[in-house]
């Protein structure tokens, strides 16, 4: 095989089937990687940008009235931050409307439904990391597998010549190494990616947990007041009790 047959599509063409499944295997896992990486990008962004508009807005003095209105019928647009919020203010306000007064309860009722909200928020934010952290780890070893394999294959047929040059072995060899690197090329961009989310959502997590802490504390100042409904005592709290302090 000459250097002009050395092209990474003729040392592809000429491994063993075990070689080229192997390769096939991990161009697939890789088109698959991107795809998470791409897909999980815009993902990440789109909710950090919803929970900035949502937290602005919050802080702003906006009635809570018109909050969760917004949030009850916008379920599927809007933020985690916001469905927390929601989660918060629903279980909230059926505690006041059965009559209980009792500060403690209201607050436990509220962060036990927040706690549960983000904890679902979060697996779907989360979503597609175990993938991008399995494909990082794995597919070096995959790659390394179907490299030792093609060497076995290669030194297997030089077994019957009488005379071994490098010309001889190295097409072989090379045939075999292209394994280990496309297993890298699929390893290398899911390990970087898997950092970079891992950070940003360990950011997230915190806004969110940070936002439960302050909701709740919003909360805790206005359950002394008198028993109203629902819907009054939340908007009655929304234009005094619920303004940018935090």
């Amino acid at each position: 095989m000459n250097s002009q047959d050395m092209s990474i599509v003729t040392l592809v063409l000429h491994a063993s089937w075990v070689v080229q499944f192997v390769m096939l295997l991990l161009l697939g896992v890789s088109v698959a990687s991107w795809a998470a990486i791409f897909r999980k990008l815009f993902g990440i962004k789109r909710v950090k940008a919803l929970n900035e508009d949502f937290e602005r807005e919050f802080w702003s003095g906006t009635s809570l009235n018109d909050l969760y209105a917004r949030a009850a019928s916008a379920a599927q647009e809007i933020g985690p931050m916001e469905r927390i919020f929601a989660s918060g203010m629903r279980e909230y306000q059926k505690l006041r409307e059965r009559h209980i007064q009792d500060a403690g309860t209201l607050l436990d009722g509220a962060r036990r439904a927040m706690r549960a909200s983000f904890q679902r928020e979060m697996d779907v934010i989360e979503s597609s990391l175990s993938f991008l952290a399995t494909v990082g780890s794995v597919s070096p070893y995959v790659g390394l597998f179907g490299t030792v394999w093609g060497i076995m294959h290669a030194f297997t047929g030089f077994a019957g010549m009488e005379q071994v040059t490098l010309a001889t072995v190295a097409p072989g060899i090379a045939e075999a190494l292209v394994a280990t690197a496309i297993g890298l090329f699929a390893a290398i961009p899911a390990v970087i990616a898997y950092n970079r989310f891992a950070r940003d959502i360990d950011r997230i997590a915190m806004q969110l947990e940070t936002f439960i802490e302050e909701f709740s504390n919003i909360l805790q100042r206005n359950t002394g007041a008198p028993p109203a409904p629902a819907a009054a005592h939340a908007h009655a709290h929304a234009s005094t009790g619920f303004s940018n302090t935090r």
